[in-house]
């Protein structure tokens, strides 16, 4: 866990800082922080909290080098982008992913089955966003097939990935992370997760295909999302307290990127009518949801990642270091992606380097502490 939380945590960093500088292909620095930071990341935290949603052991070695093969293949794909090797090699590795997240899913399943009683329903948000990762790599591998269709199927590739995997993903942990993260329960996250699967999936859905095909199409899926997203964040203000919730350098970055999707997705309208171009739109995105969401997640589970069992004094040390600047890092990325949607990209830039600067400088911290801290 650890090992992939690394080289995602780098991934992402290289692709901005690329991004910044303006070196290398905008598609190939685009999936260094996509291929090789996130849907390993994603397998990681899948493995990771299935087990728990359904009451069964840890998962077998296998499973767990399943990240590092997603890595391996997508930094195969990122080197292709940048024709450094065969462009071939971008279909082979998609075609490898589609094999990686199919084995991951029927391994869900299987735990699934075992359980003792009703699993935990997040697990159904994982199962719907590893079927919308293999709809966006099959995308890619009929590209190939029907290159006369290559800007309709990219599209569809685009959104399925950012709003159906990561959408799917993040929406469907964040009910059961935020509580955890306050140490208290929330009985409506159980209701939720069960009602409102349908409207992000469906909406995920109805974004990538209306995209591809015309945009106005598109706009029904938008609003089924933006629903299900200020439904939840009603329920966490209602049942916590936004004091309380922005207190905390987790549900505050949690929160946060909650926010950022909703004004990615209101960005995306705005480009489909052509009231905005499509760069602000992606980077809005990536530093206002996607930054929050992995900062946030990683400062409360990479003290658990590594010290897993019982809690020990040493794991709250680090939980406190991550979460010292959360609050700030969390307004810092929000107002950065606000700043790229008015195309202000100086002030997005400046601002995006301190939100990093500052998750930086807490993770140095925390790397620190050490066992003996008890």
């Amino acid at each position: 866990m650890l090992y992939t939380a690394s080289l995602t945590l780098l991934s992402l960093l290289g692709s901005a800082i690329l991004a910044l500088s303006g070196v290398g292909s905008r598609l190939a620095v685009a999936h260094l922080a996509f291929a090789v930071g996130i849907v390993p990341l994603i397998f990681a935290a899948m493995s990771h909290f299935v087990p728990v949603l359904t009451r069964t052991g840890d998962p077998g070695h296998w499973i767990k080098r399943l990240p590092l093969a997603a890595q391996l293949a997508g930094f195969c794909a990122v080197l292709a982008m940048q024709d450094l090797i065969p462009r071939w090699v971008m279909h082979l590795a998609a075609a490898v992913d589609l094999v990686l997240a199919a084995v991951l899913l029927n391994w869900m399943a299987g735990r699934v089955r075992a359980t003792l009683g009703s699993p935990h329903p997040c697990w159904r948000w994982y199962g719907a966003a590893l079927g919308c990762l293999m709809l966006a790599l099959l995308a890619i591998l009929f590209q190939a097939l029907w290159p006369q269709y290559w800007r309709a199927l990219r599209l569809f590739h685009l959104h399925m990935n950012t709003i159906g995997l990561l959408g799917l993903a993040a929406l469907g942990t964040m009910p059961v992370l935020l509580p955890t993260a306050l140490g208290q329960p929330d009985p409506e996250a159980f209701s939720w997760l069960h009602r409102r699967l349908w409207l992000v999936a469906g909406g995920a859905l109805v974004i990538a295909t209306g995209t591809a095909v015309i945009w106005p199409f598109a706009a029904p899926g938008t609003a089924l999302v933006l629903v299900a997203a200020l439904g939840l964040v009603g329920q966490w203000v209602r049942r916590f307290g936004l004091k309380r919730l922005l207190a905390d350098g987790v549900t505050a970055s949690l929160l946060a990127a909650v926010a950022g999707l909703l004004l990615s997705l209101a960005a995306g309208v705005a480009h489909g009518a052509r009231l905005i171009s499509a760069q602000p739109t992606l980077l809005a995105w990536g530093v206002g949801f996607l930054l929050p969401l992995v900062t946030g997640a990683l400062s409360q589970l990479l003290p658990v990642w590594r010290w897993p069992g019982p809690q020990i004094p040493a794991r709250a040390l680090m939980r406190q270091k991550l979460t010292a600047s959360g609050t700030w890092r969390a307004g810092l990325f929000l107002t950065a992606a606000v700043a790229l949607v008015a195309e202000n990209y100086v002030l997005g830039g400046l601002l995006l380097v301190f939100g990093l600067l500052l998750f930086g400088i807490a993770l140095l911290q925390a790397v620190r502490v050490t066992r003996s801290t008890r």
